[in-house]
């Protein structure tokens, strides 16, 4: 166990704390690291004065800053230290973009092996961002295997970086390769990135963790993983609470790769330590066309993000041109990320949408700051409690730490954003099992000053959550939203006896099966829900993925008040924050027509004649009026001049017109 002591501690507290150590039978090493007093405790709990040991109580001593205690040999990246992911929290001001690194998106790092000049890395950085990029790298010091091969511009190539990072209000990540430079880099940089030949450079380690600023720390090229952890615990014991683990390729007899990328790595990590994990492609598999295959592999094991070599010429790069993309090639990669991010449960990480037409660039970043201090201070809301799985899309949408409301009902979302106690709502419209949710549809015509802003799909695992110690046999009640009992109806039909209760959410489900009965757990009672509801109540999975199809989805929208005298779109809030990039694409609406024969075709020729392509027209019952119908209709495009003047001839056409709002369309 180790027990970090504050700077400020007294004497009198210090010996305290070894004093409540000693008398629960700990032996005590007194250890400095980095300016801060550690101290190393083995043993424990014989002799205790009352008869058990508290960590609890020994972090709340005065003048312990923090414990941490673990049966591995790395206490402060172990997971058991630690059961929530880190998320690291990079850039603000004066890059004007705070990017999260790990959680429930995929970020990604893009750059040159190297900066060459001023304007190489200016247009690389440029370019990277229009693709989706969202931290800027670069060599600015290169230890090389060659004392001849190019060794960076030092100083002057940082500073041309930083520059390059502020007028796209990027932040950087760059390698630091002794102490000494260390002091001079840790005001121009934000992210130090220790390189694979300085994993355990212990004395680097322990000043550069000393500074409190993120770390990416890549694995040495011979290094096992317990290694590797050991080496990110020399920089969390000095200090900084933000490191990250980048996986880039070993050393094996394979010669046809550069290295050999460990795939099997990152869920071996994932299991032992909360630290976000990043992969590099480029330095594992060394061949440029190999990069977007192996990008994509990592993606799919469970990697937070990945950091990719981009050059505007790759075949006169002065470091590592083989394996560095072209521009186009990077933005195919992204492309393909944003694809395949659904289906691992993610969402890939854009920085705020660059306005059109500003005079330069640094107003463009300062944009941009301003778009992320509102995502930041403003609250979301959602149906139901933390581990729903609107909660998660609000996770995908807005970041882990985002302000938020949970509310019993989606009508109370809806009230929320009308009335301003909420600046944004995330409600499901539509599951690919189950179909529309007609609820959530209906709201939006009793609330027309309500829009939607964006999309996201999810995908949804269900799984089987009870208290410790029951299991399928001792079940005799389920409880779970009505769509989770849907949803999972294959499963549930092979257990005729048990008995269902509808919640109003997921989430609550299991948080009842916690409260127990009478304080006690009750084995007989089981919920549907995610995996991460269970784990946040400290409940068991007695089977995961119970949902009668794996490709089960529900989309998201997220909706916002509209304002006076704008478009629909940006009246909801689009383009303000990182969760939708690009031009919107898709628009929805909800109309009636009149009570007569073939009077729907005209409405269809009308978007027909404007070149409007519907992805989805469903029809709904309009409450209270029998046999007279509502028609849903999505539609894909991206000119709104079209949209507009299509609208305006509806108008005419239909007996109401509800436009929804004109937005970004989920991949």
């Amino acid at each position: 166990m180790i027990v970090a002591l504050s700077k400020d501690i007294s004497p009198r507290e210090k010996a305290a704390a070894l004093t409540y150590l000693k008398d629960n039978g700990f032996s005590v090493r007194e250890q400095e690291l980095a300016g801060d007093v550690l101290l190393i405790a083995s043993g424990g709990t014989t002799g205790a004065p009352n008869g058990a040991f508290s960590e609890r109580e020994l972090a709340l001593l005065p003048g312990v800053a923090r414990v941490a205690s673990t049966s591995k040999p790395y206490q402060l990246a172990a997971r058991e230290t630690r059961g929530a992911d880190t998320i690291v929290s990079v850039g603000g001001a004066p890059s004007g973009s705070v990017v999260k690194i790990g959680g429930a998106r995929i970020c990604v790092i893009a750059g040159p092996c190297a900066v060459e000049s001023r304007e190489q890395i200016a247009e690389t950085a440029a370019r990277v961002r229009e693709s989706g990029a969202v931290v800027l790298r670069g060599g600015a010091y290169k230890p090389r295997t060659s004392p001849y091969a190019f060794q960076g511009l030092g100083m002057k190539g940082l500073e041309y970086m930083k520059a390059a990072g502020d007028a796209q209000g990027m932040p950087i990540v760059t390698e630091v390769v002794s102490p000494e430079l260390a002091d001079g880099m840790k005001d121009l940089t934000d992210i130090f990135q220790i390189g694979a030949r300085n994993m355990q450079n212990f004395e680097l380690l322990k000043r550069v963790g000393s500074f409190g600023k993120p770390v990416l720390l890549k694995r040495g090229a011979s290094a096992t993983i317990e290694e590797w952890l050991l080496a990110a615990e020399y920089l969390l014991a000095a200090g900084t609470k933000d490191v990250m683990l980048c996986e880039r390729g070993i050393r094996t007899f394979e010669t046809y790769t550069r290295n050999t990328l460990d795939i099997s790595a990152i869920p071996v990590l994932k299991r032992l330590t909360h630290l976000p994990v990043i992969v590099d492609p480029s330095h594992a598999v060394g061949i440029r066309d190999m990069v977007p295959s192996a990008s994509l592999a990592a993606v799919a094991a469970g990697a937070d993000g990945l950091t990719v070599e981009v050059h505007p010429t790759p075949d006169k790069a002065l470091s590592d041109g083989p394996q560095s993309l072209y521009p186009e090639q990077f933005e195919r990669l992204m492309r393909d990320i944003e694809a395949l991010s659904p289906v691992v449960g993610k969402e890939l990480l854009r920085l705020p949408r660059r306005e059109a037409g500003r005079p330069d660039a640094k107003d463009g970043a300062e944009k941009d700051k301003g778009a992320s201090v509102q995502l930041q201070t403003e609250k979301a809301a959602f149906c139901g409690e933390n581990g729903a799985y609107s909660g998660q899309a609000l996770d995908r949408a807005f970041g882990e730490d985002a302000p938020r409301i949970g509310l019993p009902s989606f009508a109370a979302v809806f009230d929320a954003v009308l009335d301003g106690s909420a600046a944004f709502g995330i409600v499901p419209v539509e599951n690919s099992l189950t179909g529309t949710i007609h609820e959530n549809y209906d709201l939006f015509t009793r609330y027309p000053d309500v829009a939607i802003a964006g999309e996201l799909k999810l995908r949804i695992v269900h799984c089987l959550i009870a208290a410790k110690g029951a299991s399928l046999e001792t079940i005799k009640t389920v409880r779970s939203h009505s769509q989770g009992f849907a949803q999972c109806r294959e499963f549930l039909d092979k257990h005729p006896n048990w008995r269902f209760e509808t919640w109003n959410n997921t989430a609550a489900a299991v948080h009842s099966l916690a409260s127990g009965t009478d304080g006690n757990p009750d084995l007989s009672i089981a919920a549907i829900a995610s995996e991460s509801a269970a784990n946040l109540y400290g409940l068991s999975l007695l089977k995961t993925g119970i949902e009668t199809n794996p490709q089960n989805y529900t989309r998201f929208v997220i909706i916002a008040r509209r304002g006076s005298g704008e478009t629909a779109h940006r009246t909801a809030g689009f383009g303000k924050a990182g969760w939708t990039s690009g031009e919107p694409d898709k628009a929805s609406l909800v109309f009636s027509i009149k009570d007569e024969p073939g009077s729907l075709y005209p409405c269809l020729q009308i978007l027909n004649t404007h070149g409007l392509s519907m992805t989805k027209l469903e029809s709904r019952p309009i409450l209270g009026q029998p046999w007279n119908y509502m028609f849903y209709v999505d539609i894909s495009t991206g000119d709104s001049s079209k949209l507009n003047a299509a609208l305006g001839e509806l108008e005419n056409q239909t007996e109401s017109l509800h436009f929804l709002g004109m937005y970004r369309a989920a991949v």
